[in-house]
């Protein structure tokens, strides 16, 4: 058995959709980035490569390939869990925190978890938190999320 441990941050921008674990939230600005900055996919995505030793997000999709532009990144995802099937391992749990002040997650907590549980194909937990105000999170400049992968 092994674990790996998933770390992501993306800032607000206007003009983008706000996808977490693959499900579009409705709100007022997305996230940044070269794919759709999917946040809560990429902290997950890491944290699976990190537990089978095999690298990190940036070196298997770079932001600096015009492929990955846009890209879904649940999609990207689902080429990961089977890069390490391939490798023998088998992803047993997910569990991951996703770092907002708004909006609220809670309404959309169910959609993103299956969608996420049908992309790895295990049980996939999915919380939400606020900065209570403080950090770049608390001053509703961007969103974190961090995830726990369980493999075997």
């Amino acid at each position: 058995m092994r674990v790996g441990l998933g770390i992501d941050t993306h800032r607000f921008a206007d003009g983008r959709p706000l996808i977490l674990g693959g499900v579009e939230i409705p709100h007022e600005r997305g996230l940044a980035g070269h794919s759709d900055a999917d946040v809560l996919a990429h902290a997950i995505t890491d944290a699976i490569l990190g537990a089978a030793d095999m690298g990190d997000i940036g070196q298997h999709f770079p932001d600096t390939d015009a492929r990955f532009k846009d890209a879904d990144s649940v999609a990207l995802l689902r080429e990961v869990v089977a890069l390490v099937r391939a490798e023998g391992w088998k992803v047993e749990h997910v569990d991951a925190t996703v770092m907002m002040e708004r909006p609220k997650l809670a309404p959309h907590r169910e959609a993103i978890a299956s969608r996420l549980r049908e992309a790895v194909g295990a049980s996939v937990s999915v919380k939400a938190t606020t900065g209570e105000g403080m950090g770049f999170v608390g001053r509703e400049e961007g969103v974190a999320a961090l995830a726990i992968a369980t493999l075997v």
